[in-house]
């Protein structure tokens, strides 16, 4: 079974989430957002006291708050990150406003190849799925669980609210198209783990998401 662990890091209250595998024991390392020392700290004494083996990094998309811990897992474990090929200039521009706000940011590696909608992403026994939905940012995946039942959903879908679409690459409107033709066909027991806040579940959200309902 995938065990999931979440921490809350730096200024905008990004989850970090790692995923591992209770019997290899292998993790992936999704939207590191580490800012400073400390908060790396937390994430590598998890991760070492729990005796993982970090195998993949993987982005939901490229904005600061999701990346800022990418160059700290390439040190500490060599993993490239992988993530949709419209997302590279998101993540590009990131070095240009960092300063501008005050944030400590350390240049993330480019993907070597990148992920596709529908692609399945193996670790351990398990599977999770590429699940393609722009809006927030161009390039924005979201990664499935179909044996479990769980999204990795990223900043498309929160506990009643959606990703912001006004940010550079956002767009409202296929934001919308992404959770109704993306997400919300999935099934209403789906739990939905988000870039920022609690978790939910689709079925929640389409009964009581007052941005899109079913």
């Amino acid at each position: 079974m995938i065990q999931i662990k979440s921490f809350v890091f730096n200024p905008y209250q990004e989850n970090t989430y790692v995923l591992y595998d209770e019997e290899s024991r292998d993790c992936l390392i999704v939207d590191p957002g580490m800012d400073g020392p400390a908060e790396e700290r937390m994430l590598q004494s998890f991760i070492e006291e729990e005796g993982l083996n970090p195998v993949l990094l993987l982005n939901t998309h490229c904005h600061i708050d999701h990346v800022l811990g990418n160059h700290y897992v390439f040190e500490q474990w060599g993993l490239i990150p992988q993530f949709h090929k419209n997302e590279v200039p998101i993540l590009v521009a990131v070095d240009n406003y960092a300063p501008q706000m005050g944030i400590r940011y350390e240049t993330s590696p480019i993907p070597t190849t990148f992920l596709e909608e529908g692609q399945n992403i193996d670790f351990g026994a398990h599977t999770l799925k590429v699940i393609f939905a722009p809006g927030h940012s161009p390039g924005h995946v979201c990664y499935f669980s179909e044996a479990q039942n769980f999204l990795l959903g990223g900043d498309v879908l929160f506990r009643n609210s959606i990703g912001r679409t006004d940010l550079p690459g956002g767009n409202h409107e296929i934001l919308l198209r992404s959770i109704e033709t993306q997400l919300y066909t999935l099934s209403e027991e789906t739990i939905v783990y988000p870039g920022h806040g609690p978790h939910t579940t689709i079925g929640f959200e389409k009964k009581t998401n007052p941005f899109v309902r079913a």
